[in-house]
This record gives structure tokens, sequence and C-alpha cells, in this order.
């Protein structure tokens, strides 16, 4: 599947981001079967790469409603192993132009504890962490708050090199974004085309 612009994103012959809105709307009124409801949750799993750390980097996204889905990769130059695992939720999550109800799945404990749990005191005091240092990546945190307000997000910590198969698989994502920008000799992102 591949994503396109109209009024809001939508899978390409799959579901829309209102879709998936009124879709999930059956879920909080109880009229589906625990079946239908495993089926309407939104599957978001991300995961980031770094060639040396700072270095070249890669991010990669899955995401999925019932049996549709779209991958997503891209990559920069000169960046971070944290800042590609942030950049891969914030552009997944920047797809949605409606509130949605999601699972978020990352191998990284520092966006799982650092959205689910660090940032509201970072916010309390000033983007400040508790030794009163400027907390890195704030440019980032600070997108991933204000895209994150709206929805309803479950944020979820899965082992990263443990043959989960969609972890294995946005890690692949994030290697080919990483040699995507490296190729390209610039920053590059975006959905990742079906080979027909």
């Amino acid at each position: 599947m591949e994503w396109r612009v109209g009024q809001g994103w939508e899978f390409v012959g799959g579901v829309s981001d209102v879709q998936a809105t009124k879709s999930q709307q059956g879920l909080r009124e109880g009229t589906v079967t625990p079946h239908e409801e495993r089926e309407r949750m939104i599957e978001i799993y991300t995961d980031g790469a770094c060639s040396g750390n700072p270095g070249p980097g890669g991010w990669g996204a899955l995401l999925r409603i019932g049996d549709a889905e779209t991958e997503m990769c891209g990559g920069e130059q000169a960046t971070t192993n944290n800042r590609m695992e942030l950049l891969a939720v914030i552009e997944a999550l920047q797809l949605f132009t409606l509130p949605v109800e999601a699972c978020v799945y990352t191998d990284s404990q520092y966006v799982q504890k650092g959205i689910s749990e660090w940032i509201h005191s970072w916010k309390r005091r000033g983007w400040k962490t508790a030794g009163k240092q400027p907390v890195k990546n704030e440019d980032l945190w600070r997108r991933l708050d204000a895209l994150a307000v709206g929805h309803t997000l479950e944020w979820r910590w899965v082992k990263g090199h443990a043959g989960h198969p969609d972890n294995e698989r946005v890690d692949a994502l994030a290697r080919a974004g990483l040699e995507q920008s490296r190729r390209a000799g610039k920053v590059v992102g975006g959905p990742v085309k079906e080979a027909r």
C-alpha cells in the first residue's frame, strides 16, 4: 500500500484516517466483537538506525489497520540514533489529520519512557532534566508532544533484534532509509512504494 494526499492522508486502495476514526467509533460504542476490535485497532511500529552515533541515520515505520498497511522510511546525513527513533514516530503520527486510537510499538526505551513518563517533568521544569540540563532533542520532543495531543495512544516497548517480525521489518526500513539518504546526499523520507 502507499499513501496519497487528498483531504488528509489515505491509504491508496485501503483505509483513510476518516474511515479509521469512524471504524473506531464502533469500538467506543461497544458495537463490535473482540475479533473486530483487533481488526480495527491501528498499530504503528517504528524504529531508528544510525551508522556511527552521530552519523548518517534512518527511520522506518509500519502502519496497520486490519489488513491495510503501509511502510515509510527516510534518513538524514548527520544525526543520532535517538533522533531517528523519535523521527520515526513523528513521521507516522503526522499522517493522521483526525484523532485516532493507536498502539505505538518501539524498541526504544528512550522514546517509550520519554513520552509516557519523563516528558511531564521536562515540561514542568521548562524543558530541563532533573540535573537542570537542557533536554536533548527538545525540538523533536516538542513536535512529538504536539502530535500526540488529541490522539489516544498506547506506548509499548518491544525488545529489539529479538525476532519480532514487525520490529525486524521496521529495522530493515530504517536501514533502507539510512542508505537512501547516504546515496542521495540529503534528507529523504516518505512512503515506500510497492514493487509492481
